[in-house]
């Protein structure tokens, strides 16, 4: 992908409990960044690095659409914590105290919740084997995977394993045999989830196509979608994540995430360094 313009590429880089992004506002017509240029700007030594990068656009029946992509280049239909970053950065930018905005998973509201605070309602768990999706018709709360876990969707594909110590898990070993285990044709987001209380879990992360990161949005979502489906903890859950912590509520009208959110810094990516 090129860009013509003399000036370079803008771009912002936030994070929600370290849980990092890079943002580019691609309203007004500006072309979406190909796979290639999303691996190269994700290099942490020679780009800028981030867990996720972000594309804000144009959208007619919402204030905004999001589109997000992997370290790898690869899309996802959901990222939660880049949508409470965006959502702060548009309602601190027009002064709205909630926005609409448009995923792949659906249109996405989001309030300021107050004390800097931003909550987003990331929809329904999706919990229909072919939408998660999975390979075949397995139960979904017990699957045939050691150790049992839970599958879910959260606009993506996600595998949540209960453990009674989640530090005794080798995660660089763990997360990618499971993100690519013949059971999850897309591959998926692995969890793994220490249950503390009714009302606090302790999770690590492993995404796909970027591997460990020190929280995620919807990977707590999922955790305690999974958690409440095997009568482990109640709806409202406080998630602890290397990063910090996220306040999940599955309610009756979807999982509403709700966390900090922080602006880094804003850059530019030089017409040398693109070309």
């Amino acid at each position: 992908m090129t860009y013509s313009h003399s000036t370079g590429l803008p771009f912002l880089k936030m994070h929600g409990l370290g849980n990092d992004f890079v943002v580019m506002d691609l309203r007004g017509g500006l072309a979406r960044p190909d796979a290639g240029l999303v691996a190269r700007i994700a290099d942490r030594h020679r780009g800028v690095g981030f867990d996720q990068l972000a594309g804000v656009e144009d959208c007619d029946d919402a204030d905004a659409r999001l589109v997000f992509w992997n370290a790898d280049g690869s899309l996802s239909a959901a990222c939660g914590n880049a949508t409470r970053c965006i959502a702060r950065w548009l309602m601190d930018q027009t002064g709205a105290g909630s926005l609409r905005l448009r995923t792949d998973h659906g249109v996405l509201l989001a309030e300021d919740a107050g004390g800097g605070l931003t909550r987003v309602n990331m929809g329904p768990p999706v919990l229909d084997w072919q939408a998660i999706p999975l390979a075949r018709d397995v139960d979904i709360d017990h699957l045939p995977i050691a150790g049992g876990p839970v599958a879910t969707g959260m606009g993506n594909p996600h595998v949540t394993f209960f453990v009674p110590d989640a530090d005794a898990v080798d995660l660089d070993r763990f997360g990618p045999e499971h993100e690519h285990h013949p059971l999850y044709p897309q591959r998926t987001n692995v969890e793994v989830v220490q249950v503390l209380s009714r009302s606090e879990i302790r999770l690590r992360i492993w995404e796909r196509g970027t591997g460990p990161t020190l929280a995620s949005g919807s990977c707590s979502c999922a955790a305690v979608v999974a958690a409440v489906r095997r009568g482990l903890t109640d709806r409202r859950v406080t998630v602890h994540v290397p990063g910090g912590q996220l306040s999940i509520d599955w309610r009756e009208d979807g999982v509403w995430m709700e966390g900090p959110t922080a602006i880094v810094f804003h850059g530019t990516l030089t017409p040398a360094w693109l070309s």
